[in-house]
């Protein structure tokens, strides 16, 4: 029996179970405190040892990788756990002034965030020489309940302008079908880097444009960048000051799949047909 552990069953973590599941894993995972079928994050010492299977989606934080920090030692010494997959994010290849980068491009944060994705992906990667380890590097997550559509039903929809800068998408669904293609993979030890974004690099303003369309209601006003900026938390701008195009032809072909929505346009199509009960997974 496959078993895989998840650290964090958030958004994108609940959509791997349910993925993994559904390919005949056994599934366990955990949140901060347990609860409704989780394990806490603090008492997952046992599902650790049983694993054959992990995948971490919880991101740095001040001390470092926090799953690392509580179960790096155990995670070593558990001969039973054959892969080990880790969801990092594009922000390790920083500011590129709209250039492409791929799978084989060095990392070079631009920012203190990029640089702890980085240091934690390297940590994890040191379980490489026994293990596969495949590190996944996600642009922007959206699907039902993150999408142009919820800003757009709240009123807080804006379709801000920076011509010629672009973000890189990937749907959740995309993201559980590339884990759970890369962990059924027979791998010897090593590390790999897979690149999670759809085949269409695009600027924000488009996808609202389009998001509106498809509800039927009028898009909201053309907002400058330079008007934007000044009401941004600090983490927004850094998403705006970095620019790049992240390719993922690489990823597709070692795993073999395609994307389910390889643009925003089948993606958004894709998250009103869920939500109005008709499931795509």
């Amino acid at each position: 029996m496959n078993r895989l552990l998840i650290f964090g069953l958030g958004y994108s973590g609940r959509a791997i179970a349910r993925a993994a599941e559904a390919a005949g894993f056994a599934v366990s995972g955990t949140t901060r405190a347990g609860g409704g079928g989780s394990i806490a994050f603090d008492a997952a010492e046992a599902a650790v040892r049983a694993a054959t299977h992990v995948v971490s989606t919880a991101g740095p934080d001040a001390g470092g990788d926090p799953v690392l920090a509580r179960y790096g030692d155990l995670i070593a010494a558990s001969p039973g756990i054959r892969w080990i997959g880790y969801l990092s994010s594009t922000v390790v290849y920083g500011d590129r002034g709209g250039g492409w980068v791929d799978e084989d491009t060095p990392a070079a944060p631009s920012q203190g965030r990029g640089q702890a994705r980085l240091d934690a992906e390297e940590a994890w990667c040191r379980f490489g020489d026994f293990r596969a380890v495949d590190i996944f590097r996600l642009g922007g997550i959206y699907g039902p309940g993150r999408s142009a559509f919820d800003d757009l039903r709240a009123g807080r929809a804006r379709r801000l302008v920076k011509p010629g800068h672009t973000f890189g998408r990937i749907h959740r669904d995309d993201i559980a079908r590339a884990v759970v293609a890369a962990m059924r993979q027979d791998r010897l030890p090593g590390r790999r880097v897979l690149n999670l974004v759809d085949d269409e690099s695009s600027e924000s303003a488009l996808v609202m444009t389009e998001a509106a369309k498809l509800l039927g209601v009028t898009p909201p006003p053309f907002v400058p960048f330079e008007v934007a900026v000044r009401d941004m938390s600090p983490m927004a701008r850094t998403f705006w000051a970095e620019n790049r195009k992240v390719a993922s032809q690489k990823t597709k072909a070692a795993l073999g799949i395609g994307w389910l929505y390889p643009t925003y346009r089948e993606g958004l199509r894709g998250i009103l047909a869920e939500e109005g009960g008709e499931g795509l997974i």
